[in-house]
C-alpha cells in the first residue's frame, strides 16, 4: 500500500517528500510529475490521492488548501530589447507578437527561442524549462498563479490529513486527524490558556491580596498602638 501524489510542473515536492519518508516508512508515497493540462485526471479516476495544482481548477468534490503564488515573468529571446529589463509591464509587450502557446511548456519555451514572439508563464515554468536562447522578466502587472494541495471530499482520511499536517509544518502529534480548516502550524500548545481572576475557582486564594474566605473581602488590619481617628473619653466611676 502506497499514496501517490501527483505534482504539476513547476512544482519541487522534495522537502515533503523527504519528511513523510522520515514520519511515516510504513506508508510509502509516490509522485510523479504531470502536464498542467491533466494535473486533475488522476485524483478523479481515483488514481492518485493527492495533487498539487495550479489555480484555477475544478473544484468540484474536492478539497482544496491555496498555498504560494507565483511570479508572472515574461519569457522573451535573449536578443529582445527588453531582455535586459529588471521588470516590465503589460503595455511594454503590447506590439510583441505572442509566441503561439504550447500544452507542453518545455515547446512553448523554444518558440520563443526560435523568435516567434514572447510568452507569459509562472517563473517556476522559465526556470524549469530554462534555455540559453530565452530570458524571464518578471511583469510587474501581471496576475500572479497560485499553486494548491487538493484531494478528493471521499477519499478524507488520517494519512491523507498526516500529509497535510507536513505540508503545513505541523508536527506528527498535531497532524493526526486535524481538520482542513486548522491553521497552518497549530497546535493544541499554541492556543492560550484562559486566564482566570486572582483566588476564583481555587483553593488557595493568593494572600496579601484582600481576599478574605467565602469570597468576601478581608477587613483591613492596622499596627497595634494607633487609632482611626479622636475617641470619645470614657468617665470615671
Amino acid at each position: 500500500m502506497a499514496l501517490r501524489l501527483d505534482y504539476v510542473q513547476g512544482v519541487s515536492p522534495a522537502k515533503w517528500l523527504r519528511a513523510w519518508a522520515d514520519r511515516r516508512p510504513d506508508l510509502p508515497l509516490e509522485a510523479r510529475r504531470v502536464d498542467e493540462s491533466a494535473q486533475l485526471d488522476a485524483v478523479r479516476a481515483g488514481e492518485a490521492d493527492l495533487a498539487f495544482v495550479r489555480l484555477p481548477v475544478d473544484e468540484q468534490g474536492l478539497h482544496r488548501i491555496p498555498l504560494w503564488e507565483e511570479v508572472a515573468v515574461a519569457a522573451l529571446p535573449k536578443d529582445h530589447d527588453l531582455a535586459d529589463a529588471e521588470s516590465i509591464t503589460l503595455a511594454d509587450l503590447a506590439d510583441i507578437p505572442h509566441a503561439p502557446v504550447q500544452d507542453d511548456p518545455a515547446m512553448t519555451m523554444e518558440l520563443v527561442g526560435a523568435g516567434t514572439g514572447y510568452a507569459i508563464v509562472p517563473h517556476s515554468i522559465a526556470r524549469l524549462h530554462h534555455r540559453k536562447d530565452v530570458v524571464a522578466v518578471p511583469v510587474s502587472d501581471a496576475p500572479p498563479t497560485r499553486i494548491a494541495l487538493v484531494w478528493r471530499v471521499d477519499r478524507d482520511d488520517a494519512d491523507i490529513q498526516e500529509f497535510v499536517g507536513v505540508v503545513r509544518g505541523r508536527s506528527a502529534r498535531s497532524s493526526r486527524g486535524s481538520d482542513v480548516s486548522d491553521a497552518p502550524g497549530e497546535t493544541d500548545a499554541s492556543k492560550p490558556t484562559p486566564k482566570r481572576a486572582n483566588g476564583a475557582g481555587s483553593k488557595h486564594p493568593a494572600k496579601g491580596k484582600g481576599a478574605g474566605t467565602g469570597g468576601k473581602p478581608a477587613r483591613p488590619t492596622r499596627p497595634r498602638g494607633t487609632r482611626r481617628g479622636p475617641q470619645p473619653k470614657r468617665k470615671r466611676r
